[in-house]
């Protein structure tokens, strides 16, 4: 049997804001650092991870150099789990863009928005199509009875769970919530996963 346990990254100001980071070099602030750490020594007390892989984007490389700190694996960057390019929306407010561009707001515009191109950026259905990708190469990859940890961004972990649970692009991202540093247990059993924890922040307590 196969282990991955999925973690988002640590906070941002842009996450303190409400800011749209897609790819941009964004650092961890002091509250994302301490979340790492965290997050790092909860990890190394409940998983035997065999090896990371993180997305190349720099809060995540971050995250991942922190967690290291406590769990001793070799680690991967993969572009293939970066967040989505949302091209020129990238640093403006979520909020603003819903009011000002409704045609990438997904509660008002269904299916229709996942498929929708920002200028210079992806639609989230290729997000989606690289993230599955990106999930089976690891399956690939994993030894039997192993732990994979990957390092990535809400974005990538909504689809990926809706994907395992047959939801579509636009129910993944509008019925799923990832806290900064959630964890999230999955377990892979020949061709069958299970989703046995989400968005778990235990580790703050």
């Amino acid at each position: 049997m196969k282990r991955v346990v999925v973690v988002r990254h640590g906070e941002t100001d842009w996450n303190l804001h409400g800011r749209m980071q897609g790819w941009a070099p964004v650092p961890l602030n002091r509250t994302g650092r301490e979340q790492a750490d965290r997050v790092g020594r909860y990890l190394l007390e409940r998983h035997d991870v065999d090896r990371i892989v993180a997305s190349d984007l720099h809060r995540t490389r971050e995250t991942t150099d922190i967690v290291t700190a406590h769990v001793d694996a070799p680690v991967t960057y993969e572009s293939a789990w970066r967040e989505r390019h949302i091209g020129v929306y990238q640093g403006l407010d979520y909020e603003d863009v819903v009011e000002r561009f409704p045609a990438f707001a997904l509660d008002e515009t269904g299916i229709d928005a996942a498929d929708r191109v920002p200028e210079s950026g992806e639609s989230l259905l290729d997000v989606r199509e690289r993230v599955v990708g990106a999930w089976d190469a690891l399956l690939d990859g994993a030894a039997d009875d192993g732990t994979v940890l990957v390092v990535t961004h809400g974005g990538p972990i909504y689809l990926l769970l809706g994907y395992l649970k047959g939801m579509d692009a636009r129910r993944s991202l509008c019925e799923h919530s990832q806290s900064n540093c959630a964890v999230n247990e999955l377990r892979v059993d020949g061709g069958d996963v299970e989703v046995v924890r989400e968005d778990v922040t235990e580790w703050e307590s």
